[in-house]
Protein backbone atom coordinates (compact mmCIF):
# COMPACT_ATOMS: atom_id res chain seq x y z
CA UNK A 1 0.00 0.00 0.00
CA UNK A 2 1.59 3.55 -0.95
CA UNK A 3 -0.26 6.80 0.55
CA UNK A 4 1.00 10.05 -0.97
CA UNK A 5 0.13 13.58 -0.25
CA UNK A 6 -2.00 15.25 -3.58
CA UNK A 7 -0.89 18.51 -5.02
CA UNK A 8 -2.54 21.41 -3.58
CA UNK A 9 -5.81 22.21 -4.96
CA UNK A 10 -6.61 18.55 -6.01
CA UNK A 11 -9.90 18.22 -3.64
CA UNK A 12 -12.32 20.23 -5.49
CA UNK A 13 -14.08 17.26 -7.29
CA UNK A 14 -14.13 14.69 -3.97
CA UNK A 15 -12.43 11.15 -3.63
CA UNK A 16 -12.22 9.06 -7.40
CA UNK A 17 -11.72 5.84 -6.99
CA UNK A 18 -9.17 4.88 -10.37
CA UNK A 19 -8.07 0.90 -11.56
CA UNK A 20 -4.53 1.54 -11.70
CA UNK A 21 -2.89 -2.05 -13.82
CA UNK A 22 0.45 0.08 -14.58
CA UNK A 23 0.07 0.31 -18.12
CA UNK A 24 -0.67 3.34 -20.78
CA UNK A 25 -4.14 3.65 -20.56
CA UNK A 26 -4.74 3.44 -16.75
CA UNK A 27 -1.81 5.83 -16.07
CA UNK A 28 -3.26 8.16 -18.46
CA UNK A 29 -6.27 7.47 -16.84
CA UNK A 30 -5.34 8.52 -12.87
CA UNK A 31 -4.04 11.64 -14.46
CA UNK A 32 -7.46 12.62 -15.68
CA UNK A 33 -8.52 11.96 -12.63
CA UNK A 34 -6.27 14.18 -11.13
CA UNK A 35 -6.86 17.03 -13.43
CA UNK A 36 -10.71 16.85 -12.70
CA UNK A 37 -9.34 17.29 -9.17
CA UNK A 38 -10.16 14.68 -7.76
CA UNK A 39 -8.30 13.19 -4.53
CA UNK A 40 -7.49 9.79 -6.27
CA UNK A 41 -7.33 6.16 -4.76
CA UNK A 42 -5.82 3.74 -7.15
CA UNK A 43 -6.37 0.43 -6.91
CA UNK A 44 -4.31 -2.39 -8.31
CA UNK A 45 -5.27 -6.33 -8.67
CA UNK A 46 -2.51 -9.19 -8.48
CA UNK A 47 -4.94 -11.54 -9.96
CA UNK A 48 -2.39 -14.11 -11.03
CA UNK A 49 -1.40 -12.61 -14.41
CA UNK A 50 1.72 -13.46 -16.04
CA UNK A 51 4.18 -11.34 -14.45
CA UNK A 52 4.45 -8.81 -11.43
CA UNK A 53 6.10 -6.15 -13.31
CA UNK A 54 3.06 -4.14 -14.36
CA UNK A 55 2.36 -4.06 -10.32
CA UNK A 56 5.94 -2.26 -9.70
CA UNK A 57 4.64 -0.30 -12.46
CA UNK A 58 1.80 0.76 -11.26
CA UNK A 59 3.24 1.93 -7.47
CA UNK A 60 5.75 4.16 -9.80
CA UNK A 61 3.15 5.57 -11.47
CA UNK A 62 0.69 6.33 -8.53
CA UNK A 63 3.85 8.05 -6.37
CA UNK A 64 4.05 10.23 -9.40
CA UNK A 65 0.65 11.15 -10.07
CA UNK A 66 0.39 11.63 -6.29
CA UNK A 67 -2.26 9.47 -5.25
CA UNK A 68 -3.90 9.57 -1.17
CA UNK A 69 -3.50 5.53 -1.15
CA UNK A 70 -2.66 2.90 -3.85
CA UNK A 71 -4.02 -0.58 -2.64
CA UNK A 72 -3.28 -3.64 -4.74
CA UNK A 73 -6.14 -6.31 -3.70
CA UNK A 74 -5.36 -10.33 -4.43
CA UNK A 75 -8.17 -11.75 -6.71
CA UNK A 76 -7.51 -15.26 -7.69
CA UNK A 77 -8.57 -14.88 -11.34
CA UNK A 78 -6.00 -18.04 -12.42
CA UNK A 79 -8.06 -20.67 -10.35
CA UNK A 80 -10.67 -19.82 -12.69
CA UNK A 81 -8.23 -20.21 -16.01
CA UNK A 82 -9.32 -19.64 -19.87
CA UNK A 83 -6.89 -16.94 -20.50
CA UNK A 84 -3.20 -16.50 -21.66
CA UNK A 85 -2.95 -14.22 -18.97
CA UNK A 86 -3.92 -16.09 -16.38
CA UNK A 87 -2.86 -20.28 -17.75
CA UNK A 88 0.77 -20.71 -17.98
CA UNK A 89 -0.42 -23.61 -20.97
CA UNK A 90 -1.90 -21.03 -23.17
CA UNK A 91 0.69 -18.76 -24.96
CA UNK A 92 0.05 -15.56 -25.75
CA UNK A 93 -0.21 -15.37 -29.81
CA UNK A 94 2.58 -13.03 -31.18
CA UNK A 95 0.51 -12.43 -34.13
CA UNK A 96 -3.28 -11.01 -34.72
CA UNK A 97 -5.85 -13.77 -35.12
CA UNK A 98 -9.81 -13.41 -35.43
CA UNK A 99 -12.04 -12.64 -33.22
CA UNK A 100 -11.83 -12.11 -29.30
CA UNK A 101 -8.28 -13.71 -28.20
CA UNK A 102 -7.50 -15.68 -25.92
CA UNK A 103 -5.34 -12.80 -23.91
CA UNK A 104 -9.17 -12.09 -22.91
CA UNK A 105 -9.83 -12.56 -19.66
CA UNK A 106 -13.04 -13.68 -18.62
CA UNK A 107 -15.51 -10.73 -16.27
CA UNK A 108 -12.05 -9.33 -15.71
CA UNK A 109 -13.36 -5.82 -15.46
CA UNK A 110 -16.89 -6.61 -13.90
CA UNK A 111 -14.74 -8.39 -10.93
CA UNK A 112 -12.53 -5.34 -10.95
CA UNK A 113 -15.08 -2.32 -11.36
CA UNK A 114 -17.44 -4.17 -8.76
CA UNK A 115 -14.24 -4.18 -6.17
CA UNK A 116 -13.79 -0.62 -6.80
CA UNK A 117 -17.32 0.13 -6.74
CA UNK A 118 -16.90 -1.48 -3.17
CA UNK A 119 -14.53 0.69 -1.91
CA UNK A 120 -15.92 3.81 -3.14
CA UNK A 121 -18.90 3.30 -1.27
CA UNK A 122 -16.47 3.30 2.22
CA UNK A 123 -14.88 6.20 0.74
CA UNK A 124 -18.06 8.31 -0.23
CA UNK A 125 -16.10 8.78 -3.60
CA UNK A 126 -18.64 9.89 -6.49
CA UNK A 127 -16.22 8.63 -9.34
CA UNK A 128 -14.09 5.19 -10.60
CA UNK A 129 -11.55 6.10 -13.21
CA UNK A 130 -11.29 3.14 -15.74
CA UNK A 131 -8.70 3.43 -18.73
CA UNK A 132 -10.54 1.18 -20.90
CA UNK A 133 -10.82 2.39 -24.97
CA UNK A 134 -12.61 0.89 -27.37
CA UNK A 135 -10.44 2.47 -30.69
CA UNK A 136 -7.19 1.14 -30.73
CA UNK A 137 -8.10 -2.42 -28.59
CA UNK A 138 -7.96 -6.36 -28.65
CA UNK A 139 -11.45 -6.35 -29.03
CA UNK A 140 -12.60 -7.40 -25.81
CA UNK A 141 -16.44 -7.07 -24.84
CA UNK A 142 -15.94 -5.32 -21.46
CA UNK A 143 -13.70 -2.22 -22.93
CA UNK A 144 -16.82 -0.85 -24.69
CA UNK A 145 -18.80 1.99 -24.33
CA UNK A 146 -21.69 -0.10 -23.65
CA UNK A 147 -20.71 -2.25 -21.44
CA UNK A 148 -19.51 0.94 -19.22
CA UNK A 149 -23.10 2.10 -19.08
CA UNK A 150 -24.60 -0.96 -18.20
CA UNK A 151 -22.08 -1.22 -15.58
CA UNK A 152 -23.18 2.24 -14.85
CA UNK A 153 -26.89 1.00 -14.45
CA UNK A 154 -25.73 -1.85 -11.93
CA UNK A 155 -24.10 0.58 -9.52
CA UNK A 156 -27.51 2.54 -10.02
CA UNK A 157 -29.23 -0.28 -8.66
CA UNK A 158 -27.59 -2.44 -6.94
CA UNK A 159 -25.86 -0.15 -3.98
CA UNK A 160 -26.58 1.82 -0.92
CA UNK A 161 -25.21 5.36 -2.79
CA UNK A 162 -26.93 4.72 -5.53
CA UNK A 163 -30.32 3.73 -3.89
CA UNK A 164 -30.01 6.82 -1.81
CA UNK A 165 -29.33 9.08 -4.93
CA UNK A 166 -25.53 9.40 -3.88
CA UNK A 167 -24.49 6.99 -6.80
CA UNK A 168 -20.88 6.71 -8.27
CA UNK A 169 -20.29 7.70 -12.08
CA UNK A 170 -18.12 5.43 -14.23
CA UNK A 171 -15.51 7.77 -16.17
CA UNK A 172 -14.32 5.78 -19.31
CA UNK A 173 -12.34 9.21 -20.37
CA UNK A 174 -9.97 7.16 -23.09
CA UNK A 175 -12.98 5.00 -24.68
CA UNK A 176 -13.13 6.93 -27.56
CA UNK A 177 -9.72 8.04 -28.21
CA UNK A 178 -7.13 6.22 -30.25
CA UNK A 179 -3.86 5.24 -29.00
CA UNK A 180 -1.70 8.21 -29.89
CA UNK A 181 -4.85 10.71 -28.94
CA UNK A 182 -4.46 9.23 -25.23
CA UNK A 183 -0.94 9.48 -25.58
CA UNK A 184 -0.94 13.04 -25.97
CA UNK A 185 -3.16 13.50 -23.90
CA UNK A 186 -1.54 11.98 -20.92
CA UNK A 187 2.53 13.63 -22.06
CA UNK A 188 0.05 17.11 -21.47
CA UNK A 189 -0.92 15.82 -18.73
CA UNK A 190 2.42 15.19 -17.15
CA UNK A 191 2.22 11.11 -17.77
CA UNK A 192 5.37 9.41 -17.63
CA UNK A 193 5.26 6.73 -19.76
CA UNK A 194 8.85 5.70 -19.22
CA UNK A 195 7.32 4.02 -15.78
CA UNK A 196 4.39 2.18 -17.49
CA UNK A 197 4.35 -1.25 -18.36
CA UNK A 198 1.80 -2.76 -21.08
CA UNK A 199 3.43 -5.79 -22.58
CA UNK A 200 1.28 -9.19 -21.64
CA UNK A 201 4.41 -11.29 -21.38
CA UNK A 202 7.35 -8.53 -19.96
CA UNK A 203 10.29 -10.01 -18.44
CA UNK A 204 11.19 -9.39 -14.08
CA UNK A 205 12.48 -6.19 -15.08
CA UNK A 206 10.05 -4.96 -16.83
CA UNK A 207 11.19 -5.15 -20.44
CA UNK A 208 8.58 -5.87 -23.19
CA UNK A 209 8.46 -8.04 -25.64
CA UNK A 210 7.34 -6.18 -28.70
CA UNK A 211 5.50 -8.75 -30.37
CA UNK A 212 2.63 -9.06 -28.60
CA UNK A 213 -1.27 -7.46 -29.42
CA UNK A 214 -0.59 -5.16 -26.64
CA UNK A 215 3.08 -3.90 -27.53
CA UNK A 216 2.16 -3.60 -31.49
CA UNK A 217 -0.75 -1.62 -30.11
CA UNK A 218 1.28 0.84 -28.12
CA UNK A 219 4.49 1.18 -30.22
CA UNK A 220 1.99 2.12 -33.22
CA UNK A 221 0.41 4.87 -30.81
CA UNK A 222 4.41 6.47 -30.23
CA UNK A 223 4.86 6.20 -33.54
CA UNK A 224 1.56 7.84 -34.53
CA UNK A 225 1.65 10.43 -31.62
CA UNK A 226 4.86 11.74 -33.39
CA UNK A 227 6.56 11.02 -29.70
CA UNK A 228 9.50 9.02 -28.50
CA UNK A 229 9.09 5.23 -27.71
CA UNK A 230 10.41 5.01 -23.99
CA UNK A 231 9.19 1.53 -23.67
CA UNK A 232 12.29 -0.74 -22.79
CA UNK A 233 12.38 -3.43 -25.15
CA UNK A 234 14.21 -7.14 -24.56
CA UNK A 235 14.96 -6.83 -27.82
CA UNK A 236 16.58 -3.33 -28.17
CA UNK A 237 16.64 -3.59 -31.89
CA UNK A 238 12.50 -3.77 -32.07
CA UNK A 239 10.50 -0.94 -34.05
CA UNK A 240 7.22 -0.81 -35.38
Amino acid sequence: MTMAAEPAGQAAAGPAVVLLSGGLDSATALAEARAAGHVCYALSFEYGQRHRAELEAASKVAVALGVREHRVMRVDLAGIGGSALTDSALSVPESPGEGIPVTYVPARNTVFLSLALAWAEVLDARAIYIGVNAVDYSGYPDCRPEYIEAFQALARLGTKAGVEGRGVIIRAPLVKLSKAAIIRRGLDLGVDYALTVSCYQADETGRACGVCDSCRLRAQGFKEAGVADPTRYADQGFSV
